[in-house]
């Protein structure tokens, strides 16, 4: 199948998504008339090239250690992308899939991808859908599973956002907000060591509105290096243990310049805060120019029984949602 791009709109937003990786490409706000999340360019260009911009990520979004995991006594030894680790998925992640398109309207467009028992050593045959729907200024994205086998699942979206109305520009003039007490403690390898720390009067405190130039100057500065223990000094790559609230409220993103805010909903557990530090392709995108809240399970949770569990009964539907608020 060839990669194609479909559109869905309202008065509000434009929304153009591609078949591969089930990919959300843009977010056109129609009245500042700015696309609020990064791309690669040309749809053509996904066939090289993923980055996971804009793409679901799976079948387990973020890091598995050692790349394996042990259901009912039977080991699963998975495809391995990052060093010993997993990443993502493996080297053949969701990311990577032609998805069909099984339904579109004109406000909701609806992929499928059937994942193969051991497809990457996941066990299990597992039919998904990705559900990007526009209801006014909020722009909804669900995910449905279902397995014949017991599995770990984690899915996400993957994009980057930036809020400027020149794309060229930089996020440290967006602030963050993150409805969350506590984070993941990770070693050099950015794997959970199983502990979890409170946020309070640390680096990562997002309880309330936080400059990301800032926060990002402080936590490369040499002294704070020598007096820290963050790993990976050049920005943030860190799960937040999402606060349970009545509103599912996880994170809310401001420009005050652009007067653009994104108010982000999800029932998932966590949310993965990257600041794109490592992001680079060709002359378009570069390090910094955009930030990803991944709604998701944490990571290395098959291996991880203090976790919430991402382990899935057979012939069981799962259903999980995103759901960002533009204004």
């Amino acid at each position: 199948m060839k990669i194609k791009s479909s559109v869905i709109e309202n008065k509000f937003l434009r929304i153009k998504t591609i078949n591969l990786g089930a990919t959300l490409y843009e977010v056109f706000h129609k009245k500042k008339k700015t696309n609020l999340i990064l791309n690669l360019g040309s749809i053509s260009g996904y066939k090289y090239k993923s980055l996971y911009v804009g793409a679901t990520c799976g079948r387990f979004a973020g890091r598995i250690a050692g790349s394996k995991f042990q259901i009912n006594k039977q080991k699963y030894y998975l495809n391995k992308n990052e060093g010993i680790n997993t990443l993502h998925g493996g080297k053949k992640g969701f990311d990577r899939f032609i998805w069909e398109k099984i339904n579109q309207t004109k406000n909701k467009i609806v992929y499928q991808l059937k994942s193969k028992h051991l497809d990457q050593g996941f066990p299990g045959n597992l039919d998904i859908k990705c559900i990007y729907e526009l209801e006014d200024k909020i722009l909804n994205i669900r995910y449905e599973y279902i397995s014949d086998q017991f599995t770990h699942v984690n899915l996400t979206n993957h994009s980057y956002w930036n809020l400027n109305y020149k794309k060229n520009d930089n996020i440290f003039n967006h602030n963050l907000k993150i409805n969350s007490d506590k984070y993941l403690v990770v070693n050099k390898k950015l794997i959970p060591t199983g502990k979890i720390k409170r946020t309070m009067k640390t680096i990562n405190d997002f309880n309330y509105y936080e400059n990301l130039g800032k926060k990002i100057k402080l936590i490369t500065s040499k002294n704070f290096k020598k007096i820290s223990n963050t790993i990976n000094q050049s920005g943030f790559d860190l799960t937040f243990c999402v606060n349970k609230n009545h509103k599912n409220f996880v994170a809310a993103l401001k420009n005050d310049y652009s007067k653009i805010k994104l108010d982000i909903y999800s029932n998932l557990p966590g949310v993965q805060l990257y600041t794109s530090q490592s992001l680079k392709y060709k002359k378009k995108l570069f390090p910094y120019q955009g930030i990803c809240l991944e709604n998701q399970y944490y990571p290395d949770t098959p291996n991880r029984k203090e976790f919430p569990s991402t382990l899935i009964k057979p012939n069981k539907l799962y259903k999980h949602f995103t759901k960002i608020k533009v204004s």
